[in-house]
């Protein structure tokens, strides 16, 4: 009789255990700048939204914390206003797209790797998987309408370039998945529908299309990744 109520309670806690995990969500919380906030869309067209719902119809059962990203933010408005906000929600994953706001500003490139091994290492020292994090290159907005406004005389796509190289060389070293956008975003200059009315910013349509290309990275991250770490 013992035995016979200890496998009822046994039968029980493995039900309750096993309707826990299918129904617990992912916490996912985006860093970054405007391209993340998705300055020139509406905030329901933004890619981050966008991205959840997929992940959802993809059997991805996640919630978007918030998007902590702001217009004009560099490396380290990130880390003083952004990383705070990964202890207070401890996400599952994450996704960085950072950095366009430092080259404008003339911030060197050593500074700007820096900061951003101080934004990796401190999210690798508090995710819950450290290697949940899906890194995104700056895309090229000297293709814009507007973009050459904000080179102070330089060339754009190659300073974007050799930025984007340090973000490579940290997603190699560190094994982390990592999404170029900056091929794709050359077709913003050769395609007025991809830039929003500000001459400067993504319109909707392309963040969509970046999306696209986030959503099956992150599939990739969350799905094979972390079942070949067995969790």
């Amino acid at each position: 009789m013992r035995q016979a109520i200890y496998l009822f309670c046994w039968l029980i806690l493995v039900l309750i255990w096993s309707f826990n995990s299918t129904t617990k969500k992912m916490k996912y919380l985006p860093l970054g700048d405007s391209y993340t906030i998705c300055t020139g869309a509406k905030a329901e067209e933004s890619w981050p939204v966008i991205l959840t719902k997929h992940l959802i119809e993809n059997n991805v059962n996640c919630l978007l914390m918030d998007n902590p990203a702001r217009n004009g933010f560099s490396t380290q408005n990130l880390i003083d206003t952004e990383l705070p906000l990964v202890k207070k929600y401890n996400p599952d994953f994450v996704t960085l797209l950072i950095g366009v706001n430092d080259w404008v500003r003339g911030i060197t490139k050593e500074q700007f790797e820096k900061n951003l091994n101080f934004i990796l290492d401190d999210l690798q020292k508090n995710l819950i998987k450290q290697n949940n994090i899906l890194l995104i290159t700056i895309p090229d907005f000297g293709v814009t309408p507007r973009g050459k406004e904000y080179s102070n005389g330089r060339n754009i796509s190659e300073g974007i370039l050799a930025f984007n190289s340090i973000l490579k060389k940290e997603s190699s070293e560190r094994g982390l998945p990592l999404v170029d956008i900056f091929p794709i975003s050359k077709k913003m200059g050769e395609d007025g529908s991809l830039v929003a009315k500000d001459g400067l910013h993504p319109s909707n349509k392309e963040y969509s299309i970046w999306e696209s290309f986030i959503l099956q990275a992150c599939l990739e991250m969350l799905q094979t990744k972390n079942k070949k770490s067995g969790s």
